[in-house]
C-alpha cells in the first residue's frame, strides 16, 4: 500500500523540538507527527543551534533548561541572527518574572509543565497562523487534485498511486505552484535533516513523480528549468 490515510506521511509544518526529558519530547514528538507536523528532535542546546544554523524551520519549541544551551540563549541568538519562526517555550517554571524573561528574549509563547498535549496543539496551530491555502487538505490545481487526509491523487478524474514520499513531495510543489525549487530546497523542506536521502534520491523522486502525473505527448507538469532546479508548471492549465 503507497499510503495510509491519518498516519502523517505529509508535510504540514517543519518543528524544532529541543527538549532534553526523553519521556516527555516521545511523547510530544509523536503527537506532533499524528497531526501530521514533521519534527527534528534534538536533546541538547548545542544540537539545537547547528539545526538552526543548517535549516529552516516553521517553529521551534523550546525547553527552557537543557545542556548545552538553554532555550533562552537559543531563542536569544536566533532572533540576534535574524530568525523570525514563532517560538514556543517549555517549561516547569511559573512565575510572572521567568515568563518576562522568556517573552523578552523573543519567545511568542510559553507554556508550563505540566501540560496537556491538546493544548500543546492549539499553540502551535495558533502560533503557526497558517495562510487559508497552507491550511487546506484538498489541494485543486484543475488537472490534478490531491486530497492530503486521504492520502489520494487525481488526475483528470483518475486516481494515480503514489508512494509516500512521492506524495509528499507533490504536495509540497502544489502549495507552491509556479515556482522554481532547487534539489537542496526539496531535500530539505520533504526529507528530514537526519535522511540519507542525496541529491540523487530527489532526482530519483522527482524522476518517478514526473512519470505518473504526465501523460505521452503532453507539456510537461513537473518541469526542469535548467541551472535552477524543479517547478510544478500550472500555468498552461
Amino acid at each position: 500500500m503507497a499510503c495510509e490515510p491519518g498516519v502523517g506521511l505529509f508535510l504540514m509544518a517543519k518543528i524544532l523540538l529541543a527538549e532534553d526529558d526523553s519521556q516527555l519530547s516521545s511523547l510530544v514528538e509523536d503527537w506532533l507527527k499524528s497531526e501530521h507536523h514533521r519534527v527534528e528532535l534534538v536533546d541538547n542546546g548545542l544540537d539545537a543551534i547547528n539545526l538552526l544554523q543548517a535549516s529552516r524551520f516553521d517553529l521551534l519549541i523550546l525547553d527552557w533548561n537543557m545542556p548545552g544551551r538553554t532555550g533562552i540563549e537559543i531563542c536569544n541568538e536566533y532572533r540576534k541572527n535574524g530568525g523570525t519562526s514563532p517560538i514556543l517555550m517549555l517549561t516547569g517554571k511559573d512565575k510572572i518574572e521567568d515568563k518576562e524573561q522568556g517573552l523578552d528574549a523573543g519567545a511568542d509563547d510559553y507554556l508550563t509543565k505540566p501540560f496537556h498535549l491538546r493544548e500543546l496543539s492549539a499553540r502551535v496551530r495558533a502560533l503557526l497562523r497558517r495562510p487559508p491555502d497552507m491550511a487546506t487538505t484538498v489541494l485543486d490545481q484543475g488537472r490534478l487534485v490531491l486530497d492530503v487526509s486521504a492520502c489520494r491523487l487525481m488526475k483528470d478524474g483518475q486516481q494515480i498511486e503514489l508512494f509516500p514520499k512521492e506524495l509528499a513531495l507533490l504536495e509540497f510543489l502544489m502549495r507552491h505552484p509556479n515556482q522554481v525549487f532547487s534539489i537542496e530546497a526539496l531535500q530539505e523542506r520533504v526529507w528530514s535533516s537526519d535522511s540519507e536521502a542525496s541529491p540523487e534520491t530527489v532526482r530519483v523522486h522527482i524522476a518517478r513523480l514526473r512519470s505518473k502525473i504526465q501523460d505521452d505527448g503532453e507539456k510537461p507538469l513537473l518541469r526542469t528549468i535548467h541551472r535552477q532546479g524543479y517547478m510544478l508548471d500550472l500555468q498552461q492549465q
